[in-house]
């Protein structure tokens, strides 16, 4: 993997499963939500897990896929409070740290933009320390579009400037870098193991790395 980092003067970051591993947020949403709606409701915890993850699907790529406050009131639970049961599941992807500083060091624009609720954007950023390592944070909620709409990416054009022909988008999501290229993003990169407790996955549409350290913009 080669990027020429001479025509690239914004690098757009998503957070989970690019910066940080995706076993979280796989772990939380399949199996510990499942699990402690169950207890708190006294359900089947087969039956119910096979219902939440019904209710999860119908809403995939929607604003209310992401959002914590609606599947609070929907199934009757704190989310965030659940969430801060496994806090210590939340990591960075390797070489993030070093991708980040030299990002950094090279005077490039290092621009977070994420699905991610703010009160999970919190949890995660307070547990890494990440935003240190970054210039602006933005979540989708605030422009009320997720990454998949074409709204998003208008949206924050008028809050951030960026040239579409010389910024780099790095997502683990296949739906969003499309979304980014109908957009006009130049530069493309996914992420083919966001979730370091899985097998990597064959991405064909876009080019794709395992692990930052394959383009340091100084190594």
């Amino acid at each position: 993997m080669k990027i020429d980092w001479n025509n690239i003067d914004t690098v757009l970051l998503d957070m989970d499963g690019t910066l940080l591993d995706l076993h979280f947020d796989n772990f939380f949403w399949l199996t510990h939500l499942p699990r402690r709606y169950a207890e708190h409701h006294g359900l089947c915890p087969d039956s119910s897990t096979r219902e939440l993850h019904r209710r999860f699907n119908e809403k995939r790529g929607t604003l209310e896929w992401y959002c914590l406050e609606y599947w609070s009131n929907e199934l009757s639970v704190n989310i965030r409070q659940l969430k801060e049961e496994i806090h210590h599941l939340i990591q960075e992807r390797p070489f993030v740290q070093a991708f980040l500083q030299q990002l950094g060091s090279s005077g490039k624009q290092r621009i977070l933009i994420t699905n991610a609720h703010p009160h999970s954007l919190e949890l995660k950023l307070s547990a890494t320390g990440i935003d240190k390592l970054l210039d602006k944070i933005y979540s989708s909620h605030e422009f009320g579009h997720p990454k998949e709409s074409q709204q998003f990416w208008q949206m924050l054009s008028k809050r951030e400037y960026f040239d579409p022909t010389r910024t780099l988008f790095i997502d683990d999501s296949i739906d969003v870098l499309h979304s980014a290229q109908k957009y006009g993003i130049n530069h493309l990169l996914g992420i083919n193991q966001p979730d370091s407790k899985l097998s990597p996955k064959v991405v064909k549409e876009f080019q794709t790395i395992t692990h930052f350290d394959e383009i340091l913009p100084n190594g």
